[in-house]
């Protein structure tokens, strides 16, 4: 009798070449995702250690992190950011490595060009040097973020010596109410769930709310597995998985794809396969949701008051963003509104954005930025008009890049002032110095920026 498998243990345990018993494994490691920020140090040690790069077709890397989103036909002012998008293209050429530079039209986060290009494949295994590189497990793919000292691993040996995670399920059913997306079912868990409740596990999302969302809500999901401590996030293939791949650039063709498809579809986790723990949420109980403290686990319904804990953290979080236990976040008044990152700026966000600007005013108050997260992104932007939506309405359409999600960049928000935010992460400074973020979904970040203050957009919509 053959044992039942979850998805993760059989893409984990189908990329296994070599073990110790009872201790770590190596694993192969299909593709490798590079970009300016974390790898040239891997670079530096293969060459001080004169070790060739093994498989360099299967490295990709892109610029995003420090690239401007501005002028990026101009040579980049910021002397670090410059220098780190020469070290790559220098790397990448040396080593023979596929590089979408600024500028490039496949370049953009890392996060999005991959999937967009077809590159991110069912039970593949894909680490980059970045955390979020959980969205890929969107696709049934194993994918986590790894150190330098893991880059440099990898670019020599095409593996990883690793112990293998615990497993974990977050299993969602029911009907989402109006307003609600996938970012604010994510927030929702990690809300009830903690920041530390995924440490030592993959995570594997079920139930008919992940079956029904599109490639895009998955991936937002995916991306934030890592912000309730997980070491990454799966969803099950399936045919929405398979009609997003087929005829992308670098998706399998013909009868390759019909070969790849008939393995990727017995990729789901088996009838009656057992993980080591388990929680079941309602899609009824998940509304629209905020952050108001410094961690993602600090979210709450809109329509809520903020929470009262006497914990030393809690009340250095509050203190931080000037915040009340027991107040409402409704009508704060906001001054600056980002939509992009690696966790929302993909095609179906600003769909999701134009759709309720259309005929509206952005608030004079209020400084909109808008960041696609690739240059295919912001071509379909303007192909579909939304550009147009965009302008008319006073928001700043700007170029493609990890832009205002972390203050590396020159797209910063100034010390003390709120910013309703598509991104992952609402740390003390994330944003630039003494900035004060609170996560949203690009639904409840376009309804700010448009009343220039937190509003009840479930209320709206009612």
């Amino acid at each position: 009798m053959t044992e039942n498998k979850t998805l993760f243990d059989k893409v984990w345990d189908a990329h296994v070449v070599d073990a110790i018993e009872h201790g770590p494994q190596v694993l192969y490691i299909d593709k490798h995702l590079i970009h300016e920020v974390t790898s040239p140090q891997a670079f530096n040690e293969l060459k001080e250690r004169q070790i060739a790069v093994f498989r360099p077709d299967q490295i990709v890397a892109t610029a995003d992190h420090n690239t401007p989103t501005t002028n990026q036909h101009l040579p980049i002012k910021d002397a670090l950011s410059r220098h780190q998008l020469e070290q790559l293209s220098e790397n990448c050429k040396a080593n023979h490595i596929t590089l979408y530079e600024l500028g490039h039209e496949y370049n953009g986060i890392v996060h999005v060009m991959a999937p967009e290009l077809g590159i991110t494949q069912p039970g593949m295994t894909m680490v980059c040097g970045d955390s979020h590189t959980s969205t890929h497990g969107a696709f049934g793919a194993i994918a986590f973020g790894i150190g330098t000292s893991q880059v440099a691993q990898v670019f020599a040996s095409q593996c990883l010596l690793l112990t293998k995670p615990k497993s974990l399920r977050v299993t969602v059913n029911g009907n989402l109410k109006g307003g609600v997306l996938s970012k604010d079912v994510i927030l929702y868990i990690i809300s009830k769930l903690g920041t530390n409740s995924g440490t030592g596990y993959f995570c594997e999302y079920a139930g008919n709310v992940f079956e029904e969302m599109s490639m895009e809500g998955r991936m937002t999901v995916c991306n934030m597995s890592i912000e309730m401590g997980a070491r990454g996030g799966m969803i099950a293939p399936d045919e929405t998985t398979y009609a997003y791949i087929k005829g992308r650039e670098f998706a399998p063709k013909d009868a390759e794809f019909d070969k790849k498809l008939a393995y990727w579809k017995t990729l789901p986790t088996d009838e009656g396969a057992t993980f080591d723990k388990e929680y079941v949420f309602d899609a009824e109980d998940i509304e629209p949701m905020i952050t108001y403290g410094t961690n993602p686990g600090m979210g709450i319904k809109i329509s809520e008051a903020i929470p009262n804990e006497t914990n030393a953290s809690f009340q250095k979080s509050l203190e931080y963003m000037n915040f009340k236990a027991g107040e409402s976040l409704i009508n704060t008044p906001i001054n600056f509104v980002f939509i992009g990152s690696c966790t929302n700026s993909r095609i179906e966000d600003f769909r999701v954005a134009a759709n309720y600007i259309k005929g509206k005013k952005k608030s004079k108050n209020v400084t909109a930025w808008l960041v696609p997260g690739s240059k295919q992104v912001e071509a379909q932007i303007i192909h579909e008009g939304l550009n147009l939506v965009f302008e008319d309405a006073g928001f700043e359409l700007r170029q493609p890049g990890c832009s205002a999600c972390l203050a590396m960049n020159d797209d910063k928000i100034p010390q003390g002032e709120y910013c309703v935010s598509t991104s992952n992460r609402n740390f003390e400074g994330r944003q630039g110095q003494g900035a004060r973020t609170i996560l949203a979904s690009p639904l409840v970040a376009a309804a700010t920026a448009v009343a220039g203050k937190i509003v009840d957009i479930s209320k709206q919509l009612n």
